[in-house]
């Protein structure tokens, strides 16, 4: 073979023009959901509990990471330096969110989910408003 070709994934760069909150809403709550899966295991003395933590971390980061792509996408493609206009914070509330995403990745602190969720609806409400 003279080449191979490499799979990518990627949002549409035509653009679409389709885009939506859900998705990271639905990423951070499950990174919620898996932090409060793996507190509720209490001590890790079976093999099955390891194995419980094993799988709730992986999707933790799995989803975090979610939310990660989700907010840069919206970021980068959807908010236009006319919203700037509407909201003045509008680069450090993505900003910080995306930094908040990657304190979830790396600790398990409910605290740390409730915040990144908190992030992700108060993006949700800028998307909502902007398209009014």
């Amino acid at each position: 073979m003279l080449f191979s070709l490499k799979s990518v994934e990627a949002h549409c760069d035509i653009p679409c023009g389709i885009y939506e909150t859900d998705t990271m809403r639905h990423a951070a709550d499950t990174c919620a959901k898996m932090i409060e899966k793996i507190e509720a295991l209490g001590t890790i003395d079976t093999i099955e509990k390891q194995n419980t933590l094993v799988r709730c971390v992986m999707v933790k980061e799995k989803h975090a990471e979610r939310v990660k792509h989700e907010l840069a996408v919206l970021w980068g493609d959807y908010f236009k330096p006319e919203h700037l206009e509407k909201f003045p914070d509008l680069h450090t509330t993505f900003w910080k969110a995306i930094k908040q995403a990657g304190e979830v990745k790396h600790t398990v602190s409910a605290d740390e989910a409730a915040k990144l969720q908190a992030s992700v609806a108060n993006i949700a409400d800028m998307f909502t408003a902007s398209k009014s």
